[in-house]
């Protein structure tokens, strides 16, 4: 069974934005022979997370909200404590941008059948930028036959 792995790479602007990755993930799928099979997607970073969702503006927006009421950027955290760790000059206090990751996920498995993600009508594969701006990538591991 051949498995193929690719990056997709992701500029990602400052604070929550969500990007639809399906049309990156269906050109990687697009790229290999593969038909039938299953497509392993994965974040690759502790501040971003991967979720499947509707991709509606108003939704995107709610989800957002929601985000910030879990994790508020101007509560107390102790990772905050800058100080009092070995950080880099320019690291941010980003521990509600780990907290909100940690509510979602870091990998998605979808099945590929003829060739395409075998989502339903509404789904699409969304990743989740909780501390931009910064440039992410994303893993695809595509294998089947």
């Amino acid at each position: 069974m051949p498995i193929v792995n690719q990056i997709i790479e992701i500029p990602t602007q400052e604070g929550i934005n969500i990007h639809n990755i399906t049309p990156q993930i269906q050109d990687c799928i697009a790229s290999t022979s593969i038909k039938n099979g299953q497509a392993l997607i994965f974040s690759r970073h502790t501040t971003t997370a991967l979720a499947i969702n509707e991709n509606e503006e108003r939704l995107l927006e709610d989800i957002k909200v929601f985000l910030r009421k879990l994790a508020p950027e101007s509560d107390r955290y102790l990772h905050n404590d800058l100080h009092l760790r070995v950080v880099p000059e320019d690291e941010p206090m980003n521990a509600h941008s780990h907290l909100m990751a940690m509510m979602l996920s870091t990998s998605e498995v979808i099945p590929i059948v003829d060739g395409k993600l075998a989502l339903g009508t509404w789904q699409s594969v969304l990743f989740f930028e909780l501390d931009g701006p910064r440039q992410r990538t994303v893993f695809v591991q595509i294998s089947g036959e």
